[in-house]
């Protein structure tokens, strides 16, 4: 009997021998996991408007996410000002039910995404610059900001367990935390700042019945033992080639499973099927074992990194070879648009 898409996923993330890759690739209508939407609450700051927290984006003309040039706080003292959104308001959650009806109905696994879960929240609310000085100059504030943010990740996560129970399969994030060449602060002052306050959120997301997945950008190939310390299941890496495929693969295939693709910036945004397929066949070998641990998935903005839809395709291709060479099910056939 064939599997549904939430047991391959699970099979995958629990080392259980899925019969193929599991796949996230919404652009070929192949994803074996359903997101679950949430309603934000935007804000109007000085007349401007912001974001959920009171943060002001900018973009520019290149299609992309942009970043925010707005930060609330001018100071770290000024932590109690922060705007904390109200996640028990039923508004939050509009969208999910019809969300997860279409999960059930289609055997897919559920995911909540919640995006900058601590880290790039601070630096979001009181600059980059100011959150880095404030772990050496003024740790009572930036332990306090830290708090307040977490606290309200922790609401929103038991809120979405009080209400949806083990329909919810997974929670995932985002948390970028590195350069092109390193993380941006120690190993150690990772650990001690940060890794408590991972693995509280964590293990309440644990306790409630979720699995963890989280993204994260740059070389944190240190970091990475962090995130499994502290209960992650899967991590969404999208570099492999800055980060080195056979290093990551010697310490940690097996210890966490790896979301990624071909690499989106020295190799999708090529087109080059050489190199496509050679990322492929480099992840299959370090990343991937037969009993499971990798996840293909999309990175959703192809505009933005210069990646067409045709060099998509080349990677799906790609990796469905590699699924049916090391599973024995080639992955689902793309819908192309």
């Amino acid at each position: 009997m064939a599997m549904s898409p939430k047991e391959i996923v699970k099979a995958a993330l629990y080392l259980n021998k899925p019969e193929r890759l599991p796949v996230r690739m919404g652009c070929f209508a192949c994803d074996d996991v359903q997101g679950i939407p949430r309603g934000t609450q935007p804000v109007e700051v000085n007349g401007q408007p912001a974001d959920e927290w009171g943060c002001i984006w900018d973009r520019t003309a290149v299609k992309n996410m942009g970043q925010v040039k707005g930060h609330p706080l001018s100071d770290l003292s000024e932590y109690e000002k922060a705007i904390i959104p109200d996640y028990t308001k039923d508004c939050v959650f509009e969208g999910c039910e019809a969300a997860f009806q279409k999960a059930e109905n289609e055997g897919k696994y559920t995911i909540a995404g919640i995006f900058m879960i601590l880290f790039e929240r601070m630096h979001s609310l009181a600059g980059f610059e100011n959150i880095l000085m404030g772990f050496l100059c003024d740790r009572e504030n930036t332990e306090a900001l830290a708090d307040k943010i977490l606290d309200a990740q922790i609401t929103l996560v038991r809120q979405y367990q009080e209400r949806f129970g083990s329909r919810l399969h997974a929670f995932g994030m985002t948390e970028d935390w590195g350069t092109q060449n390193a993380c941006f602060i120690s190993t150690e002052l990772w650990y001690d700042f940060f890794f408590p306050r991972y693995k509280k959120l964590y293990d309440i997301m644990h306790e409630g019945g979720q699995d963890v997945w989280v993204h994260t950008c740059g070389k944190v190939n240190e970091v990475v033992q962090g995130f499994i310390d502290a209960g992650v299941n899967a991590i969404n890496l999208q570099q492999p080639r800055a980060l080195g495929i056979a290093e990551m693969g010697k310490r940690y295939r097996g210890k966490i499973t790896f979301e990624s693709l071909a690499d989106i910036q020295a190799t999708l945004p090529t087109g080059n099927r050489n190199e496509i397929a050679k990322d492929a066949q480099q992840l299959a070998e370090h990343w991937m074992l037969p009993a499971g641990g990798f996840v293909f998935s999309d990175y959703g903005d192809g505009a933005a990194i210069g990646a067409p839809t045709e060099a998509k395709l080349m990677m799906y291709e790609e990796f469905s070879r590699v699924s049916e060479a090391l599973y024995g099910k080639p992955l689902p056939k793309p819908v192309i648009s």
